[in-house]
């Protein structure tokens, strides 16, 4: 039967079976809502979209399962719920992968043509680019599936075609000459938070120019690229530097290439760098291109896409950039125009993707001129729509949103959204369609020729995944009216992301959404405001997922944890509830296996309490005793003429309840596993199990009163069992989702209320239900077992021997352990409880602030050893008593703290000095030696 479950727990057994359920039965699909259905607010999140490239790495796992916890305790708490998945078509990141496969197969994408070359990234999609999902699937995300995305969808490049043209007609799109962050590997121009920068120490080369008209006098720049003097329009110097006054309106000339060029005046320069001249070369550097601008210069490209240099380059062309560079350097020494070298440390760009070397370098690009989008976008978390968490991430949005730069949304590759512009071979004008129009033109727009071309380059990936949380609601919409799904799920109400991602996503994000939302009308059709019109209401910034070291995960630092292969060890739960467990908002996490080690315990010791329940039920059924299913699936409760036990753990539950859903709402997701934890495993397991095994009596008694009495007691004992049990599987489902599915359906012997544990309700705690008057009571006891294991292992008891005890206590605590002594009997293995209105002489005795207890047993005590014990305490009690006297006597502390933690220091103050008092007695009651 159910019942029955297999002694070891072994997650591989359970948990492709629940995540295989899952999927076939749709559990988590949110349809499109009905026309007027009332709905309460719902809770939508979309996931942000892993490239179709990718593969789970643990950075991954950890986003996930955040957004996993969240979504599955929000549908609990009957939240309208909807979860987003889909993948991103890594523009870059995908042609590179595909060209590596065809040159493998000897061929290229320019031997394919274009339109194969798509459909050859089509079918490469179709073969390996759901491995992500396939992953995530596996491990449980509640997505609906269903609404699964691709960002080259037809719908969503519909949305992508129409924020291009919509943008480009309202001015805000423009083509142009720029110095881009060049990638000659993968040939395409990236923006500069595609670039990652790394220090190196590398070489500050001078140079000699020659003042023309002066022989023999020179101008001595300095660079740290020598192969881009090739291109040198001039050189710039401060007005104000005395050394080159004389200079001014001289022209040099450029070595190697014979060309003069002029020396302008540039307030930009700084006489404080290198030797204070500056050489300026427009097409390959951004400074030098703004100061070209300013003084009329020309732009000379010395380099080609691959980073060679081309025809402009002279006796150079053909060359590597750095084989021209040594080249170079050669050639000028040996014409006496190379001063000194010197070690510089310098910041080198490299591309995100293929590690290679960046190249600045002019070209032309599309860009959207960012500043009208960006201001609505910094006024939405200015006026507090979006709020970020941690907050400290509004500061850096802020600084960076503030200080943004047009965006560069071309790229020059094949795979992806190809720019709708058409280049009219007649008049050399664009022709871009008007927004709404679905069909290519046919025509140039301009002087109506025919000979029109499409432009070559497509969209940067960011501009397609910045418009998802308009474009995945059915965004643009036709008659101008929202989607119902629109009006139902826009805005999201929560993005979680990392770090990484805040400019590249999240802030397109904001700028995209609040830009074309905001034309969107309400389903009422009002104008939609600022706050309706932000993708989503809150930005969750997770940590990074660093070794057991802190160290950041890496490739060449071998280093890097693979999920997935800690999954198959150690099961999804205990992965999930290790990330959830250090997951706190600011704080890397430092991954530690032996954790997961330790969290796999933890369902095992669920699953072993889950074995010992149904054993009971089981054998309560013998004796036709069953819990009903109906008193199951709520809120545990326990009256006051229930025993000491039953109301405790029923407090402790609802105590937990409200910490765990504070946390949550907070993003605190440690503290939320935590309490789970500390719950499960030691209230519920170290402790209730231990006491409720007295009750669980379902033996025949002496006569049919007594009999019909025990089993009375018993099945009130198993019905709170069952209850506090059922709802704790509930309140640590979104935590770890498979093991309770499993335990949840065994307790309703396969025959549950719902499909899924996650269609269940979350518990919320009742605050009549948090006892705060028996888990003090319970606490006592605690702490009272506790004391005589304690003094058991101080004398050597024998384990299994049982033995009196003293105690000393007041009449009201004294009435709380007489009632329930058969806990203490049984827990700390004591025979007899005999209280005293003073501990004998010569027992081993122990203090506490609510009673003093002592063992009886026929040893002698070692009285130096007491001694020596006795005086360490009394002189810790002391050291804490005058630090806590300290404290309590500093005006300014007292001014300045808490209320609560001044009150928990006058407690622990007083308490401090009862002990003192007690341990000052037993000292001096000890025989001399």
């Amino acid at each position: 039967m159910p019942h029955d479950l297999p002694k070891a727990y072994d997650p591989t057994v359970i948990e492709d079976h629940w995540a295989e359920y899952w999927v076939r039965e749709k559990l988590f699909a949110r349809p499109t809502p009905e026309l007027g259905e009332q709905m309460g607010e719902p809770f939508t999140i979309l996931l942000p979209p892993p490239n179709v490239t990718g593969r789970l790495h643990m950075g991954h796992m950890l986003n996930q399962t955040e957004m996993d916890i969240l979504t599955r305790w929000h549908r609990m708490k009957g939240d309208p719920t909807l979860w987003l998945p889909g993948t991103d078509h890594a523009g870059i990141a995908t042609q590179m992968m595909v060209e590596r496969q065809l040159a493998s197969e000897g061929t290229s994408r320019q031997a394919l043509g274009r339109k194969a070359f798509e459909c050859r990234v089509w079918q490469w999609r179709q073969l390996y680019g759901g491995a992500i999902l396939d992953q995530m699937e596996r491990l449980g995300a509640s997505v609906d599936w269903g609404r699964e995305y691709f960002t080259m969808d037809e719908n969503l490049s519909v949305a992508v075609r129409e924020a291009f043209v919509r943008l480009y007609e309202q001015g805000l799109i423009y083509r142009g000459a720029y110095v881009v962050n060049w990638c000659p590997s993968c040939q395409t121009a990236i923006s500069d938070l595609e670039v990652v920068h790394e220090e190196v120490l590398g070489k500050l080369w001078e140079i000699r120019y020659p003042v023309v008209g002066e022989p023999g006098e020179f101008l001595t720049i300095a660079t740290t690229r020598p192969e881009t003097m090739l291109g040198d329009v001039a050189v710039a110097v401060h007005p104000e530097d005395e050394r080159y006054k004389h200079l001014h309106g001289k022209k040099l000339l450029l070595p190697l290439m014979s060309r003069e060029i002029p020396v302008v005046l540039d307030d930009w320069v700084s006489p404080d760098f290198g030797t204070g001249a500056v050489k300026v070369t427009p097409a390959h550097d951004p400074n030098d291109f703004a100061i070209g601008q300013r003084h009329h210069l020309p732009s000379i490209n010395v380099m080609d896409d691959t980073a060679h240099i081309n025809a402009e380059g002279g006796v150079y062309a053909g060359m590597d950039r750095y084989a021209a560079r040594e080249r170079i350097v050669d050639d000028l020494a040996a014409l006496g125009l190379l001063g000194k070298i010197h070690d510089h440390k310098l910041s080198v760009g490299r591309c995100d993707r293929c590690k290679d070397v960046v190249e600045p370098r002019l070209s032309t690009q599309w860009f959207v001129k960012i500043e009208p989008l960006a201001k609505k976008a910094i006024d939405a978390v200015e006026e507090g729509h979006i709020r970020f968490t941690p907050e400290q991430y509004k500061k850096t949005y802020l600084n960076w949103m503030t200080n943004i730069h047009d965006w560069c949304i071309s790229r020059q590759l094949w795979w992806g959204h190809r720019i709708p512009a058409w280049h009219c071979g007649a008049c050399n004008r664009i022709t871009v369609p008007k927004p709404g129009e679905t069909a290519n033109p046919v025509a140039c727009a301009h002087c109506g020729s025919a000979e029109i071309t499409q432009e070559t380059d497509v969209l940067d990936t960011w501009f397609s995944s910045g418009l998802l949380p308009v474009s995945v609601f059915g965004w643009p919409f036709a008659d101008g009216k929202p989607s119902v799904d629109f009006a139902t799920f826009y805005p999201t109400s929560l993005l979680v992301t990392g770090f990484d991602i805040l400019f590249f996503w999240v802030a397109r994000m904001i700028m995209l959404g609040c830009w074309f939302a905001g034309d969107v009308p309400e389903a009422d059709g009002t104008p939609r405001t600022l706050a309706r019109s932000v993708p989503f209401k809150d930005v969750y910034i997770h940590a990074l997922v660093r070794d057991a070291n802190r160290e950041k995960m890496s490739k060449t630092k071998g280093n890097v944890i693979d999920p997935i292969e800690i999954v198959k060890e150690y099961g999804t739960d205990a992965v999930r509830f290790t990330l959830a467990s250090m997951a706190s908002p600011g704080t890397d996490i430092a991954f530690n296996v032996e954790r997961t080690q330790g969290y796999r315990s933890f369902a095992n010791k669920i699953w072993n309490a889950a074995r010992f329940a149904f054993m009971n039920v089981d054998r309560a059924a013998e004796v036709e005793i069953v819990v009903d299913p109906a008193v199951l699936g709520g809120m545990p409760t326990a009256g006051e003429d229930t025993p000491l036990e039953a109301r405790w753990i029923v407090a402790e539950f609802h105590k937990t309840a409200a910490e765990v859903n504070q946390s949550l709402e907070n993003y605190r997701y440690d503290d939320a596993a935590n309490a789970i934890y500390q719950f499960f495993w030691g209230s519920f397991c170290d402790w209730y199990l231990e006491i409720v095994k007295l009750r669980l009596d379902f033996s025949a008694g002496e006569s049919a009163g007594e009999q019909g009495n025990k089993l009375a007691n018993a099945k009130l004992a198993l019905t709170t069992l069952m209850q506090v049990f059922e709802a704790a599987l509930r309140l640590l489902s979104p935590f770890m989702p498979f093991l309770t599915e499993e335990l949840w359906h065994a307790v309703y012997d396969d025959a549950p209320p719902a499909k899924s544990i996650a269609l269940t309700r979350y518990p919320i705690a009742d605050e009549a239900q948090q006892n705060p008057q028996a888990i003090a009571a319970m606490g006592a006891m605690q702490s009272l077992i506790v004391e005589v294991r304690t003094l058991r292992k101080e004398i050597g008891v024998e384990e299994k021997a049982a033995v009196p005890i003293e105690l000393k206590v007041d009449a009201s605590l004294r009435s709380v352990i007489d009632k329930d002594r058969a806990f203490v009997e049984r827990l700390a293995k004591v025979n007899e409880v005999r209280f005293v209105d003073q501990i004998s002489a010569g027992l081993a005795s122990h203090a506490t602030p609510d009673f003093d207890v002592a063992v009886i047993y026929e040893r002698t005590i070692d009285v130096a050893a007491e001694r020596t014990r006795l005086g360490k305490e009394i002189a810790k009690l002391e050291k804490g008593l005058a630090a806590a006297e300290r404290q309590l006597g500093n005006e300014g502390f007292l001014a300045k703290a808490p209320v609560d933690v001044v009150e928990g220091l006058r407690k622990q103050e007083a308490e401090n000095r009862l002990l003192l008092v007690k341990a000052t007695a037993a000292l001096e009651a000890l025989p001399s030696e």
